[in-house]
Protein backbone atom coordinates (compact mmCIF):
# COMPACT_ATOMS: atom_id res chain seq x y z
CA UNK A 1 0.00 0.00 0.00
CA UNK A 2 1.56 3.52 -1.45
CA UNK A 3 2.10 6.07 0.90
CA UNK A 4 -0.10 9.11 1.54
CA UNK A 5 0.81 12.26 0.26
CA UNK A 6 1.60 14.93 2.19
CA UNK A 7 -1.33 17.87 1.29
CA UNK A 8 -0.25 20.87 -0.70
CA UNK A 9 0.55 23.00 2.08
CA UNK A 10 2.79 20.55 3.62
CA UNK A 11 4.66 20.13 0.32
CA UNK A 12 4.90 23.64 -0.39
CA UNK A 13 6.47 24.55 2.82
CA UNK A 14 9.14 21.19 2.50
CA UNK A 15 9.97 23.06 -0.94
CA UNK A 16 9.73 26.57 0.41
CA UNK A 17 11.96 25.97 4.04
CA UNK A 18 15.15 25.46 1.64
CA UNK A 19 17.28 28.93 2.43
CA UNK A 20 17.91 29.36 -1.26
CA UNK A 21 14.14 28.96 -1.99
CA UNK A 22 13.37 30.95 1.34
CA UNK A 23 14.89 33.78 0.28
CA UNK A 24 13.85 34.27 -3.11
CA UNK A 25 10.43 33.60 -1.80
CA UNK A 26 10.30 36.37 0.79
CA UNK A 27 11.33 38.46 -1.96
CA UNK A 28 8.64 37.57 -4.65
CA UNK A 29 6.16 37.87 -1.74
CA UNK A 30 7.42 41.09 -0.18
CA UNK A 31 7.43 42.92 -3.34
CA UNK A 32 4.21 41.61 -4.12
CA UNK A 33 2.69 42.94 -1.17
CA UNK A 34 4.85 46.29 -2.11
CA UNK A 35 3.51 46.55 -5.11
CA UNK A 36 -0.45 46.06 -4.15
CA UNK A 37 -0.04 48.50 -1.55
CA UNK A 38 1.85 51.03 -3.86
CA UNK A 39 -1.11 50.89 -6.14
CA UNK A 40 -3.62 51.17 -3.97
CA UNK A 41 -1.68 54.44 -2.40
CA UNK A 42 -1.13 55.54 -5.95
CA UNK A 43 -5.19 55.59 -6.76
CA UNK A 44 -6.45 56.88 -3.09
CA UNK A 45 -3.88 60.03 -3.92
CA UNK A 46 -5.06 60.23 -7.15
CA UNK A 47 -8.68 60.55 -5.64
CA UNK A 48 -8.09 62.57 -2.30
CA UNK A 49 -6.47 65.32 -5.15
CA UNK A 50 -9.26 64.83 -7.88
CA UNK A 51 -12.00 66.41 -5.39
CA UNK A 52 -13.70 69.86 -5.08
CA UNK A 53 -12.29 69.94 -1.32
CA UNK A 54 -8.67 69.65 -2.42
CA UNK A 55 -9.06 72.53 -5.36
CA UNK A 56 -10.49 74.66 -2.66
CA UNK A 57 -7.82 74.09 0.01
CA UNK A 58 -5.08 76.51 -2.35
CA UNK A 59 -7.81 78.59 -3.88
CA UNK A 60 -10.18 79.86 -1.37
CA UNK A 61 -9.64 83.67 -1.89
CA UNK A 62 -9.44 83.54 -5.40
CA UNK A 63 -10.62 81.11 -8.28
CA UNK A 64 -13.35 79.58 -5.65
CA UNK A 65 -15.39 81.77 -4.87
CA UNK A 66 -15.32 82.62 -8.68
CA UNK A 67 -16.66 79.54 -9.53
CA UNK A 68 -19.51 79.20 -6.25
CA UNK A 69 -21.17 82.16 -8.43
CA UNK A 70 -20.97 80.75 -11.67
CA UNK A 71 -23.50 78.59 -13.63
CA UNK A 72 -21.42 75.55 -13.11
CA UNK A 73 -22.37 75.61 -9.65
CA UNK A 74 -25.60 77.57 -9.43
CA UNK A 75 -28.13 75.49 -11.59
CA UNK A 76 -31.89 75.64 -12.10
CA UNK A 77 -31.65 71.54 -12.05
CA UNK A 78 -29.24 71.40 -9.54
CA UNK A 79 -26.48 69.51 -11.63
CA UNK A 80 -23.78 71.08 -11.63
CA UNK A 81 -19.42 70.58 -12.66
CA UNK A 82 -16.85 70.37 -9.87
CA UNK A 83 -13.28 71.37 -10.10
CA UNK A 84 -12.50 68.31 -11.76
CA UNK A 85 -14.36 68.02 -14.40
CA UNK A 86 -13.24 70.62 -15.81
CA UNK A 87 -9.97 70.83 -15.34
CA UNK A 88 -8.74 66.96 -15.01
CA UNK A 89 -8.99 65.15 -18.05
CA UNK A 90 -10.80 61.83 -17.89
CA UNK A 91 -7.99 59.92 -19.84
CA UNK A 92 -5.48 58.24 -17.80
CA UNK A 93 -2.45 59.80 -19.53
CA UNK A 94 -3.72 62.98 -20.27
CA UNK A 95 -4.98 62.47 -16.42
CA UNK A 96 -0.79 62.20 -15.50
CA UNK A 97 0.11 65.09 -17.57
CA UNK A 98 -2.59 67.07 -16.05
CA UNK A 99 -1.18 65.53 -12.07
CA UNK A 100 2.70 66.93 -12.80
CA UNK A 101 1.13 70.46 -13.97
CA UNK A 102 -0.89 70.70 -11.07
CA UNK A 103 2.35 69.83 -9.11
CA UNK A 104 3.73 73.06 -9.92
CA UNK A 105 0.69 74.96 -9.29
CA UNK A 106 0.53 73.53 -5.76
CA UNK A 107 4.37 74.86 -5.40
CA UNK A 108 3.70 78.27 -6.95
CA UNK A 109 1.17 78.77 -4.16
CA UNK A 110 3.00 77.03 -1.12
CA UNK A 111 5.79 78.98 -2.55
CA UNK A 112 4.31 82.23 -2.51
CA UNK A 113 4.04 82.89 -5.63
CA UNK A 114 0.33 83.07 -5.99
CA UNK A 115 -0.70 82.57 -2.44
CA UNK A 116 -2.86 85.85 -2.19
CA UNK A 117 -5.76 87.44 -4.30
CA UNK A 118 -3.04 90.33 -5.94
CA UNK A 119 -0.48 88.40 -6.22
CA UNK A 120 -3.25 85.37 -8.35
CA UNK A 121 -4.74 88.45 -10.18
CA UNK A 122 -1.29 89.23 -11.47
CA UNK A 123 -0.63 86.04 -12.59
CA UNK A 124 -4.06 85.43 -14.38
CA UNK A 125 -3.95 86.00 -17.42
CA UNK A 126 -0.19 83.74 -17.84
CA UNK A 127 -2.29 80.49 -16.23
CA UNK A 128 -5.77 81.69 -17.88
CA UNK A 129 -3.95 81.65 -21.35
CA UNK A 130 -2.40 77.96 -20.35
CA UNK A 131 -5.66 76.49 -19.64
CA UNK A 132 -7.43 78.16 -22.59
CA UNK A 133 -4.52 76.16 -24.78
CA UNK A 134 -4.82 72.65 -23.23
CA UNK A 135 -8.89 72.68 -23.77
CA UNK A 136 -8.24 74.10 -27.07
CA UNK A 137 -5.74 71.34 -28.11
CA UNK A 138 -7.83 68.98 -26.75
CA UNK A 139 -11.15 70.05 -28.46
CA UNK A 140 -12.78 70.97 -25.06
CA UNK A 141 -12.57 67.22 -24.58
CA UNK A 142 -13.90 68.05 -20.78
CA UNK A 143 -17.05 70.24 -21.96
CA UNK A 144 -17.98 67.60 -24.40
CA UNK A 145 -18.07 65.20 -21.97
CA UNK A 146 -21.49 66.89 -20.65
CA UNK A 147 -22.27 69.21 -24.31
CA UNK A 148 -22.10 67.50 -27.62
CA UNK A 149 -23.39 69.58 -30.46
CA UNK A 150 -24.93 66.61 -31.89
CA UNK A 151 -27.45 66.08 -28.49
CA UNK A 152 -28.27 69.84 -28.47
CA UNK A 153 -31.30 70.53 -29.38
CA UNK A 154 -31.50 74.01 -31.27
CA UNK A 155 -34.99 74.48 -30.92
CA UNK A 156 -34.75 74.85 -27.57
CA UNK A 157 -32.07 77.80 -27.73
CA UNK A 158 -31.71 81.31 -28.19
CA UNK A 159 -31.78 82.81 -31.15
CA UNK A 160 -28.20 83.60 -31.06
CA UNK A 161 -26.98 80.81 -29.28
CA UNK A 162 -28.21 78.58 -32.66
CA UNK A 163 -26.70 81.06 -34.71
CA UNK A 164 -23.59 80.89 -32.94
CA UNK A 165 -23.48 77.11 -32.35
CA UNK A 166 -24.25 75.96 -35.89
CA UNK A 167 -21.69 78.39 -37.31
CA UNK A 168 -19.24 77.11 -34.58
CA UNK A 169 -19.70 73.27 -35.65
CA UNK A 170 -19.09 74.81 -39.64
CA UNK A 171 -15.96 76.48 -38.68
CA UNK A 172 -14.77 73.59 -36.22
CA UNK A 173 -14.84 75.84 -33.21
CA UNK A 174 -14.78 74.20 -30.10
CA UNK A 175 -15.96 75.20 -26.95
CA UNK A 176 -13.20 77.54 -25.25
CA UNK A 177 -13.40 79.08 -28.28
CA UNK A 178 -16.52 81.20 -27.08
CA UNK A 179 -16.78 80.37 -23.29
CA UNK A 180 -13.86 82.06 -21.65
CA UNK A 181 -14.37 83.02 -18.32
CA UNK A 182 -17.74 80.65 -18.04
CA UNK A 183 -16.59 79.55 -14.56
CA UNK A 184 -14.35 82.30 -13.40
CA UNK A 185 -13.30 86.23 -13.86
CA UNK A 186 -11.29 86.84 -16.79
CA UNK A 187 -7.88 88.61 -16.72
CA UNK A 188 -7.29 91.81 -18.30
CA UNK A 189 -7.31 90.99 -21.95
CA UNK A 190 -5.30 94.32 -23.70
CA UNK A 191 -3.32 91.27 -25.32
CA UNK A 192 -6.51 89.00 -26.06
CA UNK A 193 -8.68 89.20 -28.49
CA UNK A 194 -11.62 91.28 -26.52
CA UNK A 195 -14.96 89.89 -27.57
CA UNK A 196 -16.10 86.49 -26.11
CA UNK A 197 -16.91 85.36 -29.46
CA UNK A 198 -13.77 84.39 -31.82
CA UNK A 199 -13.42 87.62 -34.41
CA UNK A 200 -12.99 85.56 -37.91
CA UNK A 201 -16.60 83.82 -36.48
CA UNK A 202 -18.02 87.48 -35.92
CA UNK A 203 -16.77 87.97 -39.59
CA UNK A 204 -18.05 85.20 -40.88
CA UNK A 205 -21.62 85.70 -39.44
CA UNK A 206 -21.96 89.65 -40.65
CA UNK A 207 -24.65 90.45 -43.33
CA UNK A 208 -22.74 91.89 -46.61
CA UNK A 209 -23.88 95.51 -46.25
CA UNK A 210 -26.18 96.91 -49.04
CA UNK A 211 -24.39 98.39 -51.58
CA UNK A 212 -26.93 101.68 -52.53
CA UNK A 213 -24.64 102.69 -55.85
CA UNK A 214 -25.42 99.50 -57.03
CA UNK A 215 -27.52 100.04 -60.49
Amino acid sequence: MSEKKPNILKRFWQWFRKPSRMAIGTIIILSAIGGILSWVGFNYGLEKTNTEQFCASCHTQDAYPEYLHSVHYQTRTGVGASCPDCHVPHEFGAKMKRKIVAAKEVFAHYTGKVDTLEKFNAHRLEMAEREWARMKANNSQECRNCHNFNDMDYSQQKTVAQQMHALAQEQNKTCIDCHKGIAHNLPHMEKVQQSFIPADMLKANEKPADNKDAK
